[in-house]
């Protein structure tokens, strides 16, 4: 398909001499063929901007690799003879780096050069950079200093092949002062001399020139031939190289093409790639993103429109040239006004949200306490609980096994009443009373009961409180722990304390149970709490704590 577009532009561009309205009926259709090709692998603008914000960010690398070109164009330079014509030539290559990148210093090369093809009488050389510099001044909004430049140059003996240069540097003057003036009687005269040097370079161009085609696209565009213009761009954009400035510059005219259409988002999508090209390539002077930016700002992406502004606006100061200023400078202030506006409501917003955050969490901090301290109180109330349920369990334990043995005592105390009873009975009939005087004063009916109810008392007791000797132990000095004689189970003092872990803590109740005096139980407790290794006071509570 390439091929048969090169074949059909050459035929068409012969053609074009004989007659203009043939060329671009041969451009319609070729670029039936070429809008096909482009339509089917251009990259969506969302991913457009996602590049554009990576090169953004990878911009001082791109400006590293041309600085770098002009460093060993700079070191070559040194190496030349001034006097030779590789010294021009050098010159020339460092002008073509800075020329797009920062205008002062492609001017100030043009200059060296200028002054050194006059010097050693080289006059096409001189024309030819004269005119460059002409051209390069008008772009940078340095009009009289370009105009005085042309007015040096004498047309009686000009060199045929650098025509198209003197035409088109004279209708880039003329282009730019009709833009730029405010009085409306100088912009017509602009432009019509702008009109009247554009016929001239038409007719001196070749048509298969780049800049032929260019005119050719302008020209339809300024008649309202939209499609045709269009289909010119598609044959230029068809044969530039991508990443190249040729590729840069017939994109962002395509955009413009597409504003006229009404396209937006082709638009967007052209300035994008020629914003991206100017990027990669390091080209300062560019028009493409600023204009995006524009765009951007009037849809409201105003995150993606400062960026891009401001990126554009360093740029801009780094080329320094005069009409690049002024034509930011407006859009700038607006874009930098609204987006300020736009963070300052979004700061408000924020404020906003953090005040009200910091409500919340003091807040939550109030409820967290709040709960903390019911939870707190609920724990406590649960301890208290299940102290309680504990106490509850040890005493119904106490009364069931207690219960049982009084019940079982009781059952067998009265069978040997009823047999004391048969005996007693039985010795008055037989008439034994000095063996049943000499029974009744004995104490060995007593002592025995006695030793039985203290013996069940203490199986009782350590059935509930196992290890309550050894536990007891533990609260008295090691000196004066108790040591039990074989088949004691509990001696007196043991079981005083035990009466009192039981709950009976009345000396008169524990004496009466013991068959002591009232004073023998309270010497006992006093002893026993001397020989305790904590103090008298906490003594009964850590007993009161044995389980």
């Amino acid at each position: 398909m390439l091929f048969l577009c090169r074949i059909s532009s050459y035929i068409c561009m012969n053609f074009m001499v004989m007659e203009r309205r043939l060329f671009t009926f041969c451009f319609l259709v070729v670029v039936i063929w070429q809008s096909v090709a482009l339509a089917a692998g251009t990259p969506s603008f969302t991913a457009l901007t996602s590049s554009l914000d990576e090169a953004i960010e990878a911009h001082r690398h791109y400006a590293a690799q041309r600085e770098g070109r002009i460093a060993r164009l700079r070191r070559r330079l040194l190496d030349a003879d001034t006097t030779n014509l590789s010294f021009f030539r050098w010159n020339g290559e460092i002008y073509k780096e800075y020329k797009a990148y920062v205008c002062d210093s492609a001017i100030h090369y043009l200059h060296v050069n200028l002054n050194w093809a006059e010097r050693y009488g080289q006059r096409n050389a001189a024309l030819e950079t004269r005119l460059e510099l002409a051209h390069l001044m008008a772009s940078a909004g340095m009009y009289e200093e370009a105009a005085e430049l042309l007015r040096q140059i004498d047309k009686s003996s000009f060199p045929a092949h650098l025509l198209p240069d003197y035409y088109n540097c004279y209708h880039k003057l003329y282009t730019e002062l009709s833009f730029y003036t405010l009085d409306d009687s100088f912009k017509k005269r602009y432009q019509a001399l702008a009109v009247h040097y554009d016929d001239s370079l038409v007719q001196v161009l070749l048509p298969s020139s780049p800049l032929y085609l260019e005119r050719m696209e302008t020209r339809e565009a300024a008649a309202g031939h939209l499609d045709e213009a269009l289909s010119i761009n598609d044959a230029r954009l068809a044969h530039a190289e991508p990443n190249t400035p040729e590729y840069a510059l017939v994109t962002y005219q395509r955009s413009l093409l597409y504003r006229r259409l009404g396209n937006r988002e082709e638009e967007k999508r052209y300035l994008a790639l020629s914003a991206l090209t100017d990027i990669r390539l390091s080209i300062t002077d560019h028009a493409s993103l600023w204009n995006l930016a524009e765009l951007l700002y009037e849809e409201g992406d105003m995150e993606h429109a400062y960026r891009y502004i401001r990126f554009s606006w360093d740029e801009t100061n780094r080329y320094n040239a005069r009409s690049r200023s002024l034509q930011t400078a407006g859009i700038l202030s607006l874009i930098d006004l609204t987006y300020q506006a736009m963070r300052e409501r979004q700061n408000d917003r924020l404020r906003l949200y953090l005040w009200f955050i910091s409500t919340l969490i003091v807040l939550l901090a109030v409820a967290v306490v709040f709960i903390y301290r019911q939870m707190r109180r609920l724990s406590a109330a649960r301890n208290n609980l299940e102290q309680t349920n504990e106490q509850l369990q040890l005493s119904n334990n106490i009364k069931e096994e207690y219960v049982g043995r009084f019940m079982n005592l009781c059952s067998i105390y009265i069978n040997r009443l009823d047999t004391y009873r048969r005996m007693v009975n039985k010795k008055i009939s037989a008439g034994q009373m000095d063996e049943l005087l000499k029974m009744v004063r004995s104490r060995e009916v007593l002592d025995t009961g006695l030793k039985e109810l203290y013996e069940n008392f203490d199986i009782a007791f350590l059935h509930l409180f196992p290890d309550f000797v050894d536990k007891f132990n533990d609260l008295l000095q090691p000196e004066e722990r108790i040591v039990l004689r074989k088949g004691e189970l509990l001696n007196t003092e043991l079981r005083i304390f035990a009466l009192i872990r039981l709950g009976i803590d009345d000396s008169s109740q524990i004496a009466e149970f013991l068959r002591y005096s009232v004073n023998t139980i309270y010497n006992y407790r006093a002893k026993v709490k001397n020989k305790a290794r904590i103090s008298r006071e906490d003594f009964e509570m850590r007993l009161m704590q044995i389980r």
